[in-house]
């Protein structure tokens, strides 16, 4: 039986692309969580998950600019939906202020 295929994708400083990945399945849905690096290789995932594994929809974390967005849509050759989750100002303060107390914007 066919499934409706997504991905949540999203970046994380330390992420490495080939072991920060998971799936959960029902009869029904397929959802793959990737964590990425950076932008190259938000873009080489984004193609293997639509070109080689039919992923029909990529749901991107708020931390993806408008330029990021347009190229893994590009990249995904317009098979895919290209969504992108977004927080209200309250919650993306919130946000930030963890991520900046656990060390995520340190170089």
């Amino acid at each position: 039986m066919e499934k409706f295929k997504a991905a949540f994708m999203a970046h994380a400083p330390d992420a490495e692309i080939s072991k920060h990945r998971c799936q959960i399945e029902t009869g029904l849905y397929q959802l793959i969580v990737q964590l990425v690096r950076n932008q190259q290789e938000a873009l080489e995932a984004a193609k293997k998950m639509v070109l080689e594994e039919g992923v029909q929809s990529i749901i991107l974390c708020p931390g993806f600019t408008f330029k990021d967005v347009a190229e893994i849509q590009a990249a995904v050759e317009g098979k895919a939906a290209i969504c992108v989750s977004h927080s209200d100002p309250p919650g993306s303060r919130l946000t930030a202020s963890v991520m900046e107390r656990v060390g995520w914007f340190r170089k």
